[in-house]
């Protein structure tokens, strides 16, 4: 039955934090709750919760609980009405959330909380590469429109919105999702395999490597243009003071060469 929750708790995406929130307890409590051998065994204040949040009468009703997209649905729904607006969260006014709407900090909180949850263990070296990942997944998102088409498809896959929902460009979404449908269900069936995918991933392994190259080569380009920019108008670093001249002349430099 614990294994079945716990699974259930994951597949709705519930965190330790969020369940510990909804139950009025320590994330620590939560802990030592799911290594119990029994959600019987749990008290009877924090069952009954537990049970009214998953919809469910009693706890052998747990190992009976479908998870699909309206069930997700009606949980968050459930979860949604525990916090009302005598219970939202208040925040610290503090420079983390300074400047940004009411549900972008609730948004903020709850990533920052699950990141803080994932990365307490020290020697899970699997966690902490998984959101170094995702750090510069998040750094990059802006610059391709696909990345946040990525976001899209694994929120649909793993069904925490419908997937008829389309937050993008609708076309573009719905062609990008799928072509990743389709590698999905051929990566998944053990259609592929390392041998005849070895071309194709040193394709993309050059690829990669050219990108970097081409970084590289604008990097350095870029500091002899800076400077350059600095020799001709007689400084020796950039600072607050200079830095606008110093751009408009490495501009001008520029614009020499293509001329």
């Amino acid at each position: 039955m614990m294994n079945r929750l716990n699974d259930i708790l994951h597949e709705l995406g519930i965190s330790k934090v969020k369940l510990a929130k909804v139950l009025g307890v320590s994330r620590q409590m939560i802990y030592n709750y799911l290594e119990l051998d029994d959600i019987n065994k749990w008290p009877k204040d924090k069952k009954v919760l537990l049970l009214n949040l998953l919809g469910v009468k009693s706890a052998e009703d747990v190992n009976n609980i479908k998870v699909d997209t309206d069930y997700i649905l009606s949980v968050e729904t459930r979860i949604n009405s525990l916090f009302d607006s005598s219970q939202k969260i208040e925040f610290v006014d503090n420079s983390l959330y300074n400047g940004i709407g009411k549900k972008q900090k609730e948004l903020l909180h709850n990533i920052i909380e699950l990141l803080k949850e994932n990365l307490d263990d020290d020697d899970d070296d699997d966690s902490y590469n998984a959101y170094r990942y995702l750090y510069y997944y998040l750094q990059a998102m802006e610059t391709s429109k696909e990345l946040k088409y990525i976001l899209a498809y694994m929120a649909k896959a793993t069904g925490a919105i419908k997937p008829t929902e389309f937050a993008f460009d609708e076309d573009e979404q719905f062609i990008f999702e799928s072509i990743m449908f389709s590698a999905m269900s051929l990566y998944n069936n053990g259609g592929a395999s390392k041998t005849k995918l070895a071309e194709s991933h040193k394709r993309f392994v050059n690829q990669i490597e050219h990108k970097m190259e081409e970084k590289m080569s604008r990097t350095l380009e870029l500091n002899m243009l800076k400077v350059q920019a600095l020799r001709e108008l007689g400084y020796t670093e950039i600072n607050s003071q200079n830095t606008a001249e110093v751009l408009e002349k490495i501009a001008e430099i520029q614009s020499r060469k293509v001329n």
